[in-house]
């Protein structure tokens, strides 16, 4: 098993937060602000503010990852870091 680790910054944009991996991945997101209306936003590569799950400030999400699939987030505000530990089996 290996670990991967990552702190990226999120814009408007879709930004590939976890890369696909042969086998699956679980996969824990922190969101790393702690005021409030602060929120990250995951899904697939057409991840938005108005068709996908959110992170609320200073919250986690934790998931199974199929192999193959990859995650990408966007937040609101522009700016937000989000914590990437991956697990890699």
């Amino acid at each position: 098993m290996s670990v991967y680790t990552d702190r990226v910054t999120l814009g408007t944009a879709a930004t590939l937060i976890v890369p696909a991996f042969h086998n699956a991945q679980e996969v824990h997101l922190h969101n790393m602000s702690k005021s409030s209306n602060q929120y990250i936003f995951v899904g697939s590569s057409a991840v938005g503010t108005a068709n996908s799950i959110h992170i609320d400030p200073g919250d986690d999400l934790s998931f199974y990852l199929p192999a193959g699939d990859s995650i990408y987030a966007v937040s609101d505000p522009s700016g937000l870091d989000v914590g990437v530990l991956v697990l890699r089996k």
